[in-house]
C-alpha cells in the first residue's frame, strides 16, 4: 500500500488547534496535532509533505512564549504560519515583531482583507473578503525574501509569502467560518504548495485499520464493552470486521436507555459473526437506583454497577489478548500527552483496566475526530440512527427523570422523549440541532382531561444547537412543531398532562438538567 501523505499541525496554544486539523482532513489530507516542543527528529520521522503552525495567545518576542526550532525552516518542508505561527515564522527569520503603538494596528473580528491572486494561497478567491482577525502584535518588518501578499485597511501585512521555499504567514484566522474563503486558502497550500494527493479516504482509513488490527490481534482475543454510543459502536463494527469470532461485544442494557433502543443495537450488530452478550440488567440496576434522588449519587451508583456487571461478564471470558477503547481524536489532543489509555481508562468504561485481565488496550478510532467517526461507521455498513446517535449522557435516561428512579417513570419517559424525536424526524429539523430530549420532571400539576381532573407529571422539552457543547444556544423550534409533539404526547402517554419548553441557554444552563 502506497505510503500515505501527512501534514503536520504544530500547536502553539491557539484555541482552534483541532480545527485546525479538522479543516485540513476535510480536504482528504491526513494531519496530526504534536506540540511545538517536537523535536526535529520527530519531525523528520513524521515525514509531513507541510507544516501548519497554529495561533497562540503569547507575544513571539517574549522569552517566556514558545518558540520552534529554528532548523525547521532548513528542512525544505513548506510551512504555512497562522496568526501567532505567521509572527513566530518572521521572528525567526528575521522580520521585527512588536506590540502595536496604536489601536489602528490591532485587529479583531471580522476584517475587508484584499489579497495578491498571483499568490497560491490565494489562487482562485476574489480580490478583498472577510476575514476573522485577532492579533495585537504588529509586524514592524517583514524577513527578506518575503512578499506583502494581503493587506487590510488597518494592516499593509495581513499575509507575508516567501513562494521559493514555500512559508506563508496570515495575521488571520482562515480556519474559521467567518473568515469567508478560508477552507479555499487551506486546500491551496495543500495541493498548490505542498503537492498534496488527496489520499485520506474514510474507505482507505478503514482498511488500512482492519489489516493493522488483523497483524497486531493475531489469534487473540478482543473484548469491547458496548455502550450503544457512536464511538463505541464503531470501535466494535470496526473489530468485527477485522477479526470476526475473536471479539466479543459486552452489551450491558441498564434498562435506562431510549425506547426500543437496546434491541436496534443488538439489531446493528446480527451481521457479524461476533459474541455479542446482552447482559439484561435492568432489575439490577433499577434495585441499586431505588430511593435515591441526588443526580451525582445516581451517577456513581449507575458507574459503579456498571463496572461489576461488565467484570462479572469479563470473568465467564477468562484471560483476554486485548481490550478495545473508545478514544477519539479530541481526547487525545486534549490531553497534550498522546497517552489515550490513560485518558479514556475512566472516560469510557468506569477503570476497567484495574478490574479485566488483558495484556494490551487497542483504540482504532484514536486519530478520528467525532464527525470522521461516522463517515467511518457508514462506510462499515453501520444503520444511520446508529451512526447519527444523539450525544446521551452515561446514566442513560437516570438523569433525565428528575428525582427518585422507578420503571413506571421511565416508561412515561421514553414513550415521550420517543414522540419528541419522532415529530422532530417528520419536520425534517433534526440537521437543525444538536441535541434534543425529554425531562420528566418531579413536579405534578392538575389538569383536566374529558370530564375528569388529572395531577400528573410536568415533562419538560429541551433542545440547543452548538458547535462544542461548552456553549449552546436553545433551539427556535416552530410553534406548529411544538404543539404536535405537546397534544401527541398528552394524548398518546398516561400520567402526563403538562409540556413545558426549556429556553434557557448555556451557561446560565447546562445542557442536561441534572
Amino acid at each position: 500500500m502506497e505510503k500515505q501523505q501527512k501534514v503536520l499541525v504544530l500547536d502553539f496554544g491557539g484555541q482552534y488547534n483541532q480545527l485546525i486539523a479538522r479543516r485540513v482532513r476535510e480536504c482528504n489530507v491526513y494531519c496530526e496535532v504534536k506540540p511545538y516542543t517536537t523535536t526535529i527528529e520527530a519531525i523528520k520521522e513524521f515525514d509531513p509533505i507541510g507544516i501548519i503552525f497554529t495561533g497562540g495567545p503569547n507575544s513571539v518576542y517574549l522569552e517566556t512564549s514558545p518558540q520552534v526550532d529554528p532548523e525547521i525552516f532548513n528542512l525544505n518542508i513548506p510551512i504555512f504560519g497562522i496568526c501567532y505561527g505567521c509572527q513566530l515564522m518572521a521572528h525567526h527569520l528575521g522580520g521585527l515583531v512588536t506590540e502595536a503603538q496604536d489601536d489602528s494596528a490591532r485587529e479583531y473580528g471580522k476584517t475587508v482583507t484584499y489579497y495578491d491572486n498571483t499568490c497560491k494561497i490565494f489562487k482562485g478567491l476574489p480580490e478583498s473578503a472577510v476575514s476573522w482577525m485577532s492579533h495585537g502584535d504588529y509586524m514592524a518588518k517583514t524577513p527578506e525574501g518575503f512578499a506583502l501578499v494581503a493587506h487590510s485597511a488597518a494592516c499593509p501585512n495581513v499575509a507575508i509569502a516567501d513562494e521559493k521555499r514555500g512559508f506563508y504567514g496570515v495575521q488571520y484566522h482562515p480556519e474559521v467560518n467567518h473568515t469567508e474563503y478560508g477552507v479555499q486558502m487551506i486546500r491551496n497550500f495543500l495541493y498548490e504548495v505542498c503537492g498534496a494527493k488527496g489520499d485520506w479516504t474514510m474507505g482507505d482509513y478503514k482498511e488500512r485499520s482492519i489489516k493493522e488490527i488483523r497483524e497486531k490481534v493475531k489469534d487473540g482475543k478482543v473484548l469491547l464493552a458496548l455502550s450503544g454510543g457512536v464511538d463505541s459502536s464503531v470501535a466494535a463494527a470496526l473489530l468485527a470486521e477485522a477479526v470476526g469470532n475473536q471479539l466479543t461485544c459486552v452489551f450491558v442494557d441498564h434498562g435506562l436507555m431510549r425506547k426500543d433502543e437496546g434491541d436496534e443495537v443488538e439489531e446493528a450488530f446480527a451481521k457479524w459473526n461476533i459474541n455479542f452478550v446482552r447482559v439484561d440488567a435492568e432489575a439490577r440496576f433499577l434495585g441499586k437506583l431505588a430511593g435515591q434522588a441526588d443526580p451525582e449519587t445516581k451517577r456513581k451508583i449507575i458507574g459503579e454497577e456498571f463496572i461489576r456487571v461488565f467484570e462479572e461478564e469479563a470473568k465467564k471470558i477468562g484471560t483476554v489478548d486485548f481490550l478495545v477503547q473508545g478514544t477519539i481524536y479530541p481526547d487525545v489532543i486534549e490531553s497534550g500527552a498522546g497517552n489515550a489509555a490513560v485518558i479514556k481508562s475512566h472516560h469510557n468504561v468506569g477503570g476497567l483496566p484495574d478490574y479485566v485481565d488483558f495484556k494490551e488496550i487497542i483504540e482504532p478510532l484514536r486519530l478520528l475526530f467525532k464527525d470522521e467517526v461516522r463517515q467511518l461507521g457508514r462506510e462499515l455498513g453501520l444503520p444511520e440512527y446508529l451512526v447519527m446517535r444523539q450525544p446521551f449522557p452515561g446514566p442513560g435516561l437516570a438523569i433525565r427523570v428528575i428525582g427518585d428512579i422507578t420503571k413506571e417513570k421511565l416508561d412515561i419517559l421514553r414513550d415521550a422523549d420517543f414522540i419528541f424525536r419522532d415529530e422532530i424526524a417528520k419536520a425534517n429539523l433534526e440537521h437543525t440541532m444538536n441535541q434534543y430530549f425529554a425531562v420528566l420532571t418531579n413536579m405534578r400539576s392538575v389538569g383536566v382531561m374529558g370530564d375528569g381532573r388529572t395531577y400528573d407529571y410536568t415533562l419538560a422539552l429541551r433542545s440547543v444547537t452548538t458547535t462544542d457543547f461548552m456553549t449552546a444556544e436553545w433551539t427556535r423550534i416552530p410553534w406548529e412543531v411544538l404543539d404536535r409533539v405537546s397534544v401527541r404526547i398528552v394524548n398518546e402517554v398516561k400520567g402526563i398532562n403538562r409540556i413545558v419548553y426549556d429556553i434557557t441557554s448555556k451557561p446560565p444552563a447546562t445542557i442536561e438538567w441534572e
